[in-house]
């Protein structure tokens, strides 16, 4: 008698997708196209319903974003879900905002993955740490102001004070790009100013970047913070620090819309 074949699984794929920084136009092709493939679609909370729906109506969608201090599902969760469909043999699209490399956990995700055996694949995003400054008309460099800048991460994981090297950071770089930190804002400004950034400096924060809502306002160091409060930004804002903010255009650049 013949014995029935065990059934086997092949492993699927999941490809790290870049949704970009907000505007569904700012989407890349290839972006697009691995959504239309995908069987299982993974997101972040910032991506929009316009960016979702380049994925099929039949992909699953699970939702694992996260806000500041909130984190419903842990990173380890998120990795787990990932290997679970991969496994299962189907095509998963994860999908994270801004550019998976920059100050996303795309790394984490795809070490966990490749480790396990699963096969995967990059698609760049177009990051915000860009994106943002250009769509409200700042550009980061300009050789009459700004031959470098850096991007840093303004948030901190725990209640204790932001891990960072203000000296390093005030004279590292012309322009200075901090995401993630609006809720530090005092810290960020007076580590600056201690650390020999002129309190004159000018400053932008740029709340909901690329989208229609966006709004943007202009200070310096010494001012920031109440200019901020006055005007009651939220996150998502990205802070820029340099004299290239003497340079935005009013009006900015409109933003594309659907891709």
């Amino acid at each position: 008698m013949t014995q029935p074949v065990p059934e086997t699984r092949t492993p699927g794929q999941v490809t790290l997708v870049g949704a970009g920084p907000g505007d569904p136009g700012l989407l890349t092709l290839a972006g697009r196209d691995a959504l239309r493939q995908a069987e299982v679609l993974v997101y972040d909370r910032l991506v929009s319903a316009e960016i979702l729906d380049h994925a099929p109506v039949s992909a699953l969608r699970i939702n694992v974003g996260k806000t500041s201090g909130y984190h419903p599902i842990p990173q380890d969760e998120i990795n787990a879900i990932l290997f679970e469909h991969a496994s299962a043999g189907h095509r998963v699209c994860r999908l994270k905002g801004g550019d998976p490399f920059v100050f996303g956990r795309g790394a984490e995700e795809l070490d966990y993955l490749r480790s396990r055996g699963i096969a995967c694949r990059v698609i760049p995003g177009v990051s915000s740490t860009t994106a943002v400054p250009a769509m409200a008309g700042i550009p980061l460099t300009d050789r009459r102001h700004a031959a470098s800048f850096a991007v840093i991460t303004g948030h901190k994981a725990g209640p204790e004070a932001l891990d960072s090297d203000w000296a390093a950071i005030a004279g590292g770089a012309d322009t200075l790009v901090f995401v993630m930190g609006l809720t530090n804002l005092p810290e960020i400004a007076a580590g600056l100013v201690r650390h020999g950034r002129p309190a004159s400096t000018p400053v932008a924060i740029i709340q909901d970047g690329t989208l229609p809502s966006q709004r943007v306002i202009i200070g310096t160091l010494a001012s920031i913070q109440g200019d901020a409060e006055r005007a009651g930004l939220q996150p998502p804002a990205l802070i820029v620090v340099g004299t290239v903010v003497q340079l935005r255009h009013t009006p900015p650049p409109e933003p594309f819309g659907d891709a």
